[in-house]
């Protein structure tokens, strides 16, 4: 055992592992970018303030939080919306809207560790800022499903879970609770799935601060309500009040939207997602594994607030955030993890110093045309190098001795195959391009 490990929930990357999640990661650029997001970047560590400004002092248990040599409170980044809010607002007169950005970046919480949520983690963060109408809603929740789909999981097995915070306060507002007292009594509500009836109204009944509403009818609505799964079931179960029913017209455009977008499909009524943080301000809605054990994968919403009561100025803002770390765990469920090496494109088997030269030089050519490519630096016998080439990923073997440079021409070996072509040196570009997008047989005669 090595003498110095890694501290707890944290993980070390070996080449492999690593190749894993960077295709996690390109996966999530290469849909983001389909959108015509744009990529930024905040700092790792942050002022603490930033963040009890944005979740109170309650959230420094879970922070890897300091007082650094310039005696300033410090922490590392637990995500990536405050940073995200104090850029915005910094330049926010000045950006042609709507804004359309994403970052991929480490996070870090000092919480209890469990399957799917480690102390260290990588998370996409995609966020539309000043449009407040629901198109800017559907394209998140269309980018969001893209960003799963592009891993190859079927439509079946995940779904889109949609809410509505902004519906929850209506309703609430009904039963006599106060917008002020609202989203305390929503975080109760958060947790319909995991706590007891005797839980609940023990929190409802804190969240009410002794206001004149009753938390075991609040309760019995909440199940109601959660209960609910269609659009025409949810607009049975509401009243005709104007407030509510406008609201419901906001849903309306919003599924049309999605399904225009080609996802609606991918949507299950459920307001039994109400996302515990109290920024959130509309629509809110969670993406779960849909045929394992339930987990969520990613979690977002409307958060039209937060960019001024960061310092900014008021902007429209809706996004949502995706784990590494549990989507890691579904590819692996479901054997959608890439069963590729993170090797080269090809394997140079240089025999016999004569051959040297040529073989180098032509390794220069192929690495300049952007190719991949692996050699033997001492001489070696053709087993032990064809074996030095499967053991680096590769595929193809490029064989260079004595005869090849004699006669102008390098061997191509599928390691797979074992079969075997020969092409000229001066052809080597266009012929091992060909290989790399039609495979061996390009080059076979």
């Amino acid at each position: 055992m090595s003498r110095f490990e890694s501290l707890p929930g944290f993980r070390a990357f070996y080449p492999e592992e690593r190749a894993k999640l960077s295709h996690i990661l390109e996966v999530w650029r290469q849909a983001c970018r389909r959108y015509s997001f744009r990529e930024w970047e905040g700092p790792v560590l942050e002022p603490l303030e930033l963040f009890t400004a944005k979740s109170g002092d309650e959230i420094v248990r879970q922070l890897f939080n300091f007082t650094d040599k310039g005696e300033r409170l410090v922490t590392l980044r637990p995500e990536m919306t405050p940073s995200l809010a104090r850029m915005v607002g910094a330049r926010a007169n000045g950006l042609p809207k709507p804004i359309r950005w994403f970052s991929i970046g480490e996070c870090f919480r000092y919480e209890k560790q469990q399957k799917g949520r480690l102390r260290s983690f990588y998370q996409l963060n995609a966020d539309l800022l000043g449009e407040a109408g629901p198109a800017a809603d559907a394209e998140i929740m269309a980018l969001c499903a893209d960003c799963l789909l592009g891993f190859g999981l079927a439509r079946e097995s995940f779904a889109i879970r949609l809410s509505d915070r902004t519906l929850w306060f209506r309703v609430l507002a009904a039963l006599g609770v106060s917008e002020e007292l609202a989203p305390a009594v929503l975080t109760a509500v958060d947790k319909l799935e995991r706590a007891t009836d005797a839980e609940l109204i023990a929190m409802i009944k804190e969240a009410l601060a002794g206001a004149n509403a009753d938390p075991v009818r609040i309760l019995s609505e909440a199940r109601r309500l959660a209960a609910v799964r269609s659009f025409t079931d949810l607009e049975a179960a509401l009243s005709k009040d104007e407030g509510v029913q406008a609201r419901l017209a906001e849903w309306r455009e919003l599924l049309s939207l999605l399904k225009n977008l080609g996802v609606a499909d991918l949507v299950r009524v459920d307001l039994g997602i109400v996302r515990g943080l109290a920024y959130y301000t509309g629509f809110v809605f969670e993406a779960f594994d849909a045929q394992g054990d339930q987990r969520a994968l990613a979690g977002g919403g409307r958060y039209d607030g937060l960019i001024e009561k960061l310092g900014g100025p008021a902007l429209p803002a809706v996004g949502f955030g995706m784990g590494d770390v549990t989507v890691a765990n579904l590819l692996e469920d479901r054997g959608l993890v890439p069963a590729y090496a993170d090797g080269p494109d090809f394997y140079v088997a240089i025999l016999g110093a004569d051959a040297r030269p040529a073989a180098l030089s032509d390794i220069s050519i192929l690495r300049a045309g952007g190719m991949r490519v692996d050699y033997n630096l001492r001489d070696g016998k053709f087993p032990k190098l064809m074996q030095a080439a499967e053991t680096a990923g590769s595929k193809f073997a490029l064989i260079y001795g004595g005869d090849e440079i004699a006669n102008g021409v390098v061997k191509v070996r599928d390691l797979t195959t074992r079969t075997e072509a020969t092409i000229p040196r001066t052809d080597i570009i266009p012929a091992l391009r060909a290989v790399l997008s039609e495979g061996f047989s390009a080059i076979q005669p």
